[in-house]
């Protein structure tokens, strides 16, 4: 009799371990990103697709429209296990792994073709050092170069001086690269830049054409300086703590899933920045160039506000030398290709 009670009690103590791990797990994400967007619909069928994989097992929850703040509110819930997880600019993320802003250096990238060729080598090291700083990542997926758009015209390093720009509210290295051109810093929640640009409170944003246009920013300026700034890029990420509670078999296929997804969503993005830059001018937004006598002024500016990020310690000389010598053999690739390849 004892022998039957111990054995039932053994069972009862089993069932009750397992319990939390066989039970079906809504995971909560948040993102700015307008619920009917393309990209939102391809990551509604993947969360569909996740949770038939794993037959109910790891199910997904999306917030969209910033129904749960802008980048950093959405950081803060995370923090106290209100959301599991976010789709962020990777600029709102710098204090998990400050590096992942080496692809934001300005006035580096000069084609996507050098853009391809160091995310191929550099991507994982970004994922990795996440990682380190307690976020699981997923395929990075490409925004675009970001361009200048403004009120007034600007060519000269010095009309930069009247501008007023966004900059994300609680990112202090945006702020400081801002700062670093002479450009007044301006910062706030992504959903108040609309109303900032109406009223005035600023009168420059610097954005891939693609989310000027997604968050109609675009009707409130006129012109567009044609000169790629920065490269622009986002992520999925969820608390590592979290990811890591899901079943090593489930784990997988969110992976497989989840990359499958962001680089669909990376390359369509790359074609839909292509079509915003033409579609900005199609709807009258006036493009201007710096001359060439000009380039230099800018590309000093652009190496100043490198060089401050380094002695801040904002970014790791590792990092910028493996970039640099990345960057130095794609050019060199570049150059020995015969014409038309």
């Amino acid at each position: 009799m004892h022998l039957v009670k111990l054995s039932t009690i053994s069972l009862l103590v089993t069932l009750l371990i397992l319990l939390p791990v066989c039970q079906a797990k809504n995971y909560k994400i948040a993102t700015i990103s307008p619920d009917g967007l393309s990209w939102m619909k391809k990551l509604r069928a993947g969360v569909k697709e996740i949770e038939n994989q794993t037959e109910g097992r790891v199910k997904f929850k999306i917030y969209p429209g910033g129904v749960m703040g802008d980048d950093y509110v959405v950081l803060r819930k995370m923090r106290i296990g209100q959301l599991h997880g976010g789709v962020f600019a990777a600029g709102s993320l710098t204090r998990f792994y400050p590096d992942l802003q080496i692809y934001n250096l300005p006035l580096q990238f000069q084609s996507l073709d050098e853009v391809d060729y160091i995310r191929e080598r550099m991507d994982q090291r970004i994922i990795d050092g996440l990682k380190r700083g307690g976020l699981s990542s997923f395929a990075l997926t490409e925004t675009g170069f970001a361009y200048l758009l403004s009120k007034e015209p600007v060519t000269r390093v010095e009309d930069l001086h009247t501008l007023k720009a966004w900059v994300p509210q609680g990112d202090p290295i945006s702020a400081a690269l801002i700062t670093s051109f002479g450009i007044s810093p301006i910062p706030l929640g992504i959903t108040d830049v609309l109303a900032g640009l109406q009223t005035g409170l600023i009168n420059a944003i610097l954005v891939p054409p693609i989310v000027a246009i997604a968050l109609q920013w675009h009707n409130h300026v006129k012109y567009m300086m044609d000169m790629p700034i920065m490269y622009i890029y986002g992520l999925m990420v969820m608390d590592t703590k979290v990811f890591s509670r899901i079943s090593e078999p489930d784990r997988e296929v969110v992976l497989e899933v989840m990359n499958r997804l962001f680089n669909e969503v990376d390359a369509d993005n790359r074609k839909g920045s292509r079509n915003a830059y033409d579609a900005l001018i199609t709807q009258g937004i006036k493009v201007t160039s710096p001359g060439p006598k000009e380039i230099p002024a800018w590309q000093a500016m652009a190496s100043k506000s490198i060089d401050e990020l380094i002695d801040s310690g904002q970014i790791t000389v590792e990092s910028l030398n493996l970039y640099n010598s990345f960057l130095k053999e794609a050019r060199q690739q570049a150059d020995t290709s015969e014409p038309g390849e």
